[in-house]
């Protein structure tokens, strides 16, 4: 938890935006796993994170727009409590570590929200994930569960957006240690791989080092020698001679900001030569998206820079052929880069995506495209000081989207499929690092985690 004025300032910025009205934001309770008395690992809502920074269940806070005042609503522990649990804060003490002045019994809201809904008072509140949040909600407020979303406030969800969206010293420390953990992850991966080892002896030592440095992953983790399947959760294959494996993970903080990092390794220690001519097509186009970083450049153009190097260095192998900024205008790369560059992030992996993608990626200078690949990119505005993103191409020999397109004979000017053919079993790499936007251009953040052919290779060699 940051100190107390920061998150006073943080909801003091909110409010101004607002005249009239309460703003709600519900903290996260346990979630039970197979009965209610065995839970998850808790993870408080990143927004409540943000204005309250408490992170512990059963808590939820109201800001007064009116009275520039901010109620936290909570439950003091009884001795029964106490006794499974241990001496707890009182809800008064942990409001006071908040920069909040006044609280209130848990139980309390209702009376309070039903109230101000009697004034006709608005209530603002987020969208929701959560099914007990839906259910409270609606019961609060008076609304069928299943229309909760439907009546979120879209004016605090976009001052949220602006808000959260540009990263103070503080957060930018904290993204930092999450790369750094993120560091030995994936260089710990690089040492430990050999032919014979399971994906998920790999994945389990990842989780210890982000538990053991932080509070745990910042997201389920790929690890896997099917890179082709761009989000593949499984860790059940054998490591084979000659494969590559995708290590797309990141850690968080105590405070819960987030890395995400993505490394390709070779299986066998060295890649094989046609590994290395993919690999090294890879690392160009992120690179070339990298240093064209800097304010007020669109993240669509990174993206488009990227998929222009990509469409380059294939047809220097005669995957593909034509025009190449013809080929990326008309979509063609796609069927072997079929994801957006990057995405924003800071205390969520993929920063703030749960108060909607178009809301955080897109503004009124830019909308989604509903071409295939690039309808998938999840930032595509200008990017701003104090922005933090990732930059993850990557190149993809994916059999059925391959089959499909030759059935179709799709863009047969700009797609050598004779020679796709010779590619069809590679599987996939990719490559991404966490971005920093500058006043004047941009920071790789966190320690250097290795990515050339030769520094991967002296790891996983060793």
């Amino acid at each position: 938890m940051f100190e107390q004025q920061i998150y006073t300032e943080r909801r003091k910025k909110l409010v101004e935006n607002f005249d009239s009205g309460l703003i709600l934001f519900l903290g996260n309770d346990e979630s039970p796993s197979n009965y209610s008395g065995n839970t998850y690992p808790f993870r408080q809502d990143s927004t409540f994170l943000y204005y309250v920074g408490l992170d512990i269940p059963g808590l939820a806070a109201v800001i007064d727009a009116d009275s520039n005042t901010t109620t936290l609503f909570g439950t003091d522990f009884s001795i029964d409590d106490i006794v499974w649990m241990g001496p707890q804060p009182k809800v008064n003490q942990l409001a006071e570590s908040s920069g909040i002045t006044q609280s209130e019994s848990f139980e309390n809201l209702h009376s309070s929200l039903s109230n101000a809904v009697k004034q006709d008072r608005k209530i603002h509140y987020l969208p929701q994930y959560r099914n007990e949040h839906f259910l409270m909600i609606g019961s609060l407020l008076g609304i069928k569960p299943e229309r909760v979303n439907d009546y979120a406030s879209k004016k605090l969800i976009k001052e949220v957006v602006k808000q959260r969206s540009i990263k103070a010293k503080e957060e930018i420390e904290e993204i930092d240690k999450a790369v750094d953990i993120a560091y030995r992850m994936h260089t710990a991966a690089m040492k430990m791989i050999k032919p014979g080892m399971s994906e998920r002896k790999i994945a389990g030592m990842i989780e210890g080092i982000a538990y053991s440095m932080g509070a745990g992953l910042a997201f389920r983790p790929i690890v896997s020698i099917n890179g082709q399947t761009l989000h593949n959760h499984s860790h059940d294959n054998t490591i084979q001679e000659g494969s590559l494996l995708v290590n797309d993970s990141g850690a968080e903080t105590e405070s819960h900001y987030a890395s995400d990092i993505t490394r390709t390794i070779p299986a066998s220690g060295n890649f094989t030569d046609k590994q290395k001519e993919i690999y090294q097509i890879v690392l160009n186009s992120q690179m070339r998206a990298i240093e064209a970083v800097s304010p007020g450049v669109s993240n669509k153009d990174l993206h488009l820079l990227s998929a222009k190097s990509i469409v380059d260095g294939l047809s220097s192998l005669g995957i593909m052929k034509g025009n190449p900024d013809e080929a990326v205008q008309k979509g063609a790369h796609a069927l072997f880069f079929p994801h957006g560059l990057g995405h924003m992030m800071g205390l969520d992996v993929h920063d703030m995506e749960g108060l909607g993608e178009d809301y955080v990626g897109y503004d009124d200078n830019y909308s989604r495209s509903d071409q295939f690949g690039l309808a998938y990119l999840r930032l595509a505005k200008a990017l701003a000081t104090g922005n933090v993103f990732t930059i993850e191409p990557g190149i993809y020999f994916i059999p059925e989207l391959i089959d499909k397109w030759k059935s179709e004979n799709k863009f047969p000017e700009f797609i050598n499929y004779e020679r796709v053919e010779d590619y069809r079993s590679f599987g996939g790499i990719r490559i991404e690092d966490d971005i920093l936007v500058t006043s004047d251009g941009y920071r790789i953040l966190g320690k250097a985690i290795p990515k050339t052919i030769q520094e991967v290779e002296e790891l996983a060699s060793a």
